[in-house]
């Protein structure tokens, strides 16, 4: 069996988020939309706000340690992959960066692309947050699968995550 097949990855992503969410004290709602809320601008038209407010999850594999790194950011930003890996140089100790493929984020996570979750995830990640996150009063981040998310504010995001908070975006 390999790794992929094992009962807690293929179930339970959900489950593990609202776990997750619980052990920190967070009275947070998940909310499933049927028609899927896989991308930032799915989920923002499912919730009704803006698309920055959508703390959208991209992982990045730190080689060749194989650590993950979770970098959350305002649903229009792309992510510079030098400003993270400079942000982050304390603690990569000469390691380099590099897209996380579909295989290793489920493997790593527990979560399919598109309902990558900032928490409950299998292994620890290191975790960089888009400091454009912290000007919106509420943020909508996904629950660990492809038609769930639930609403926090930008300090709760910071509690549950205990991240970096730096500039990541593309300029």
């Amino acid at each position: 069996m390999s790794q992929l097949d094992e009962p807690e990855i293929r179930t339970g992503s959900r489950e593990r988020v609202e776990a997750a969410l619980r052990a920190a004290g967070l009275p947070c709602q998940i909310l499933e939309y049927p028609a899927g809320t896989k991308t930032a601008a799915d989920a923002a038209a499912a919730v009704g706000c803006e698309v920055g407010q959508i703390a959208k999850s991209i992982i990045f594999r730190a080689q060749p340690s194989d650590r993950v790194v979770l970098v959350l950011t305002s649903g229009p930003n792309r992510v510079d992959e030098r400003k993270v890996q400079a942000g982050l140089a304390h603690l990569l100790a000469g390691e380099s960066l590099g897209k996380a493929d579909a295989e290793f984020i489920r493997r790593q996570t527990g979560f399919a692309i598109g309902g990558v979750a900032p928490v409950g995830h299998l292994t620890p990640p290191v975790t960089v947050l888009d400091e454009t996150l912290m000007t919106y009063p509420t943020l909508w981040a996904a629950a660990g699968t492809a038609n769930a998310v639930f609403e926090l504010t930008p300090a709760q995001l910071v509690q549950l995550t205990a991240p970096l908070i730096i500039d990541v975006k593309v300029d």
